[in-house]
């Protein structure tokens, strides 16, 4: 960094995973007067990315890990009355802790930063609060909420390197797939739908049995939550969860035009059903014109579930 007489009162510290840029770093540089620090793997090729840097100091400080960055970096950045980082997931890890090292207020989700504090927005950008500090802060700034306009000619760019300080960091153990019997509706890539056409909650029991067994999510009608067989939450449609699996297979699913609407694009679309001109069997796939709940016990018998 600058000697402590020339630092700019202001500093971007870009997070970077092998040289990729994230989300809102050109829009903290640029709140940052152009006077970046970025850390990380491939700095160079991040600071030649980003279009706002004036000038910037490259840290290759290794895989991420937030707590040993931010202890390193601490002495470098005390001179700094402000310390911008972008709302990416890298950036509010980053934060806090630095925050923490440098005894400093951290003021996040901004959308405005000035010497004397930041805007943010809370209740997902219903409100705006304007809060004032005494003092250096640290702040993350929403990406997204201000324009870049690109730095003419080469930025100054100089390489450093980070205090080498122990710090206690999360490690991963074990990354497990997620329970489909759980998982958000949103981002299961397989769901079995239960419609009204079973009957009642012992089908829809039967069938959400049946879908984990062949890891899918199970989801349902408006009718089916209404009649209080499935939970609210399976509910998929336009006042429900919006989903876009690769595979939709509708038990006794009529295709009311409040369902279909929220099933997005499925690659594959099966139907069960009774009735083979029924809106949801007209737009499947593979139409099984078969009595539903008949066809889920026959492959509950089958998996043994």
């Amino acid at each position: 960094m600058p000697e402590a007489g020339a630092v700019a009162k202001r500093v971007a510290v870009v997070p970077v995973r092998d040289g990729v840029v994230p989300l809102g770093a050109d829009e903290a540089v640029a709140e940052a007067g152009g006077v970046a620090l970025i850390v990380g793997t491939g700095t160079r090729a991040a600071a030649e990315a980003l279009r706002a840097v004036v000038s910037g100091t490259l840290v290759e400080a290794g895989a991420f890990a937030p707590g040993r960055w931010a202890r390193g970096l601490a002495r470098a950045l005390a001179a700094h009355h402000c310390v911008i980082l972008p709302g990416s997931p890298d950036g509010r890890d980053l934060a806090p802790r630095l925050a923490a090292e440098l005894g400093r207020p951290l003021l996040p989700g901004a959308v405005r930063v000035s010497d004397g504090g930041a805007e943010v927005v809370r209740w997902d950008g219903r409100v705006s609060v304007e809060l004032a500090v005494e003092g250096p802060f640290v702040a993350t700034l929403l990406p997204g909420v201000r324009g870049v306009h690109a730095v003419d000619g080469t930025p100054d760019l100089v390489e450093s390197s980070a205090d080498h300080q122990h710090a206690e960091d999360a490690a991963s153990v074990e990354v497990l797939a997620p329970d489909p019997a759980t998982a958000d509706l949103a981002e299961a890539p397989r769901i079995f739908g239960a419609g009204i056409g079973l009957g009642d909650a012992r089908a829809v029991a039967v069938m959400a049995r049946v879908a984990a067994a062949l890891g899918a999510s199970a989801g349902a009608t408006r009718a089916v939550t209404d009649a209080d067989w499935a939970d609210a939450e399976r509910q998929i449609g336009t006042t429900g969860v919006v989903v876009n699996p690769e595979l939709y297979v509708a038990f006794g699913v009529s295709g009311a035009v409040q369902h279909t609407s929220g099933l997005g694009d499925p690659a594959h679309v099966v139907s069960v059903n009774t009735d083979p001109s029924c809106p949801m069997t007209a737009m499947a796939h593979l139409g099984i014109v078969a009595d539903a709940p008949a066809v889920l016990s026959e492959l509950a018998a089958r998996l043994g579930v």
